[in-house]
């Protein structure tokens, strides 16, 4: 049985658990980190050294940090598929994957936590701005991608789309100003048809709003 740990809203976690429903392979979720705790545990810690989330225990295969976990489950459970036979081919979803992770995940992280988990008060209003100018550029840029072509990789959903794709719904509910960008929105759309994305990624987070601690 594949087992994962992590709290649903976390947005590393949210990207593994899309991939297992869009799988559909049967697992066993262990609420772990934030108000759960349990990363500090001898146990946590003999699996992941770094006490973060996710980690996921695949028959006895141990693996954390959220992009490995992906390359493994697509390898694993999804070859020719979300993992290409072609080595040419995987690495277009892993440039993708590796830009959102090193890139767009970045600023829109850090606008997410200046914008929307600290308290108003306390908001540094030039960074919000800075990280929003960026994220903007990012979006435009993926906007010019999609242009033409329904996913990142091509016509059919693949690793490409998940780290990017798990920002969208958190990206369209923040309210700050945001570029047209309808080639994004329309990949948005796309994505917000498949129910693992619906089940795994459009959830609530509103009791993260101006919460620094959690």
């Amino acid at each position: 049985m594949l087992t994962i740990w992590g709290r649903r809203n976390a947005f590393n976690v949210q990207k593994v658990l899309w991939l297992v429903g869009e799988l559909g392979l049967a697992h066993r979720h262990v609420d772990a980190g934030g108000p759960f705790g349990g990363l500090d545990t001898p146990g946590f810690l003999a699996m992941n050294p770094h006490g973060r989330v996710p980690v996921i225990d695949d028959g006895g295969v141990v693996v954390w940090e959220s992009h490995a976990i992906l390359r493994y489950l697509a390898a694993r459970h999804a070859p020719g598929t979300f993992w290409a036979e072609d080595p040419a081919e995987r690495s277009l979803a892993d440039r993708w994957m590796d830009w959102a992770l090193a890139t767009l995940q970045r600023d829109f992280m850090d606008l997410f936590w200046a914008f929307y988990r600290t308290p108003e008060p306390e908001r540094d209003h030039r960074l919000v701005r800075a990280r929003a100018e960026s994220c903007a550029a990012h979006f435009r840029l993926l906007d010019r991608e999609l242009a033409g072509r329904p996913y990142l990789a091509g016509d059919r959903l693949t690793l490409a789309d998940l780290p990017a794709g798990a920002t969208l719904f958190r990206y369209f509910a923040l309210g700050i100003d945001r570029p047209d960008v309808p080639n994004v929105r329309a990949w948005y759309a796309r994505l917000a048809e498949r129910p693992a994305y619906r089940d795994h990624v459009m959830l609530p987070f509103d009791d993260l709003r101006g919460r620094l601690a959690y």
